[in-house]
């Protein structure tokens, strides 16, 4: 569908640049404190100091001849989602510049073997950060996904006449309530994005009401992600160091939940002897800290970024490496998925799914309604209200492989039918794609 733009007042226009230009000018305001920010961040982790340069929109990486598409996805699992778009772009004959705003997700970027995809960390969202940044790279065409709304960035595309595209866009009935409280200023910066690919009606509409000009409704893209890769020999060893230990896994945790966790195996530990448990999670610098508090509490760990296999005995297996999800589903025929026992949102459950796994969830999957929503009433996903619950669930999906596979199943179909997304994403980008000229420099 395409929408009609959304008229407003000549009052509302004026008061929405208005509040644009004090955005503009909080950001020029804020920018020689972002050093400040920046080294705070990097102190806990949360930065690359040997990059800092990039989220300043600097970069010793010349801009390579051709074509370039800007694609920005704000963590791992966006970047993963975006993958299958990157290889239809760079079939296309673009090089493509990948930018993230986590270092966990840079880790996992830097592993990429196209030398046609750049990975760079996506600068502060300040009006000189963007300047040099789009200065340098100079896109024929930015796409960002899901709900990355910047308004420095839009503004600074529009005004060098970048076409911009939301794909996989959503937007949620609380995030939009909170823009429509300051209406004049959302419209003026959501009519700047010439298309959004909604991944729902209702996020259509949300985005229409901001005042976006033109929506398609072409899908997730989550749903047309590839299985997670897995190091055969690495998956072997571990299959071989497990035996026939009975095997569940908690992953992304977030902080909060690995003491949860911790306390559902205890709870599980006498009725499944030999009970493993394997932690992955969201963060894995935070592996010293998890590891800690959990010996705390008298179980015993081996560790996954010391090189060691869970050797009997072994009650946690503290997976706090990058890019290895795909091994750690692999072992357990059971997952819960973090951040959902906290009230953060959820995380992506969907390539555990692709991996025929059992699903558990907590109930704080507010983020994530439309991929949980099908699942949930498929029944290839079930949702505990707390560590009780979990430790129940699992329990029970424990001592039957037969419910084990069924669920496992039922979820591996969910995605399936969900597919889609990228043909008709392609197809809404056509017009874009085909109009950059090919010798553009």
């Amino acid at each position: 569908m395409s929408e009609a733009p959304v008229r407003t007042s000549p009052a509302s226009r004026i008061a929405g640049t208005l509040l644009l230009g004090a955005y503009r000018a909080f950001g020029l305001a804020v920018t020689p404190l972002l050093p400040i920010l920046f080294a705070r961040r990097a102190a806990r982790g949360k930065e690359d100091p040997a990059r800092r340069g990039e989220r300043f929109g600097r970069t010793a990486n010349p801009r390579p001849a051709g074509r370039l598409a800007w694609l920005h996805a704000a963590s791992v699992g966006e970047m993963n989602a975006a993958q299958p778009l990157v290889r239809a772009l760079r079939a296309k004959g673009f090089t493509v510049l990948l930018t993230t705003g986590t270092v966990t997700s840079a880790r996992i970027a830097g592993g990429e073997s196209d030398q046609g995809v750049i990975h760079q960390f996506v600068p502060y969202d300040t009006p000189p950060n963007f300047a040099r940044f789009l200065r340098h790279w100079r896109p024929d065409l930015a796409i960002t996904l899901e709900s990355e709304i910047w308004p420095a960035m839009i503004a600074a595309l529009a005004a060098r006449r970048i076409p911009l595209v939301v794909a996989s866009a959503s937007m949620s009935e609380r995030t939009a309530r909170g823009w429509s409280r300051m209406l004049p200023m959302a419209r003026a910066v959501f009519s700047r994005i010439p298309l959004c690919l909604a991944q729902t009606a209702g996020d259509a509409a949300r985005l229409h009401h901001l005042g976006v000009p033109a929506i398609e409704i072409c899908g997730n893209l989550k749903f047309d992600g590839t299985t997670l890769p897995v190091n055969e020999d690495a998956l072997a060893a571990m299959r071989t160091s497990l035996a026939e230990r009975p095997v569940w896994l908690a992953a992304s945790t977030h902080e909060g939940e690995e003491l949860l966790v911790a306390r559902v195996h205890q709870t599980l530990a006498a009725d499944f002897p030999g009970l493993l448990t394997i932690v992955v999670p969201r963060h894995p610098e935070r592996g010293d800290a998890i590891a800690a508090s959990l010996a705390a509490r008298g179980l015993t760990l081996s560790r996954r970024s010391r090189g060691e296999l869970p050797v009997p005995g072994c009650d946690i297996y503290l997976g706090d490496t990058i890019g290895e999800m795909g091994l750690f589903h692999r072992l357990a025929p059971v997952a819960f998925i973090g951040k959902s026992l906290v009230p953060e949102g959820g995380q992506n459950p969907l390539e555990a799914a692709r991996l025929e796994t059992a699903i558990l969830t907590g109930p704080h999957v507010f983020n994530l309604q439309d991929i949980y929503r099908p699942l949930i009433a498929a029944q290839g996903a079930e949702v505990v209200e707390d560590a009780d619950a979990l430790a129940r669930a699992l329990a029970r999906l424990l001592s039957d492989p037969d419910l084990v596979r069924q669920r496992a199943a039922t979820a591996a179909s969910v995605v399936a039918a969900g597919s889609g997304a990228l043909a008709a994403s392609l197809n809404a980008l056509a017009p874009l794609l085909d109009a950059i000229p090919e010798a553009r420099k």
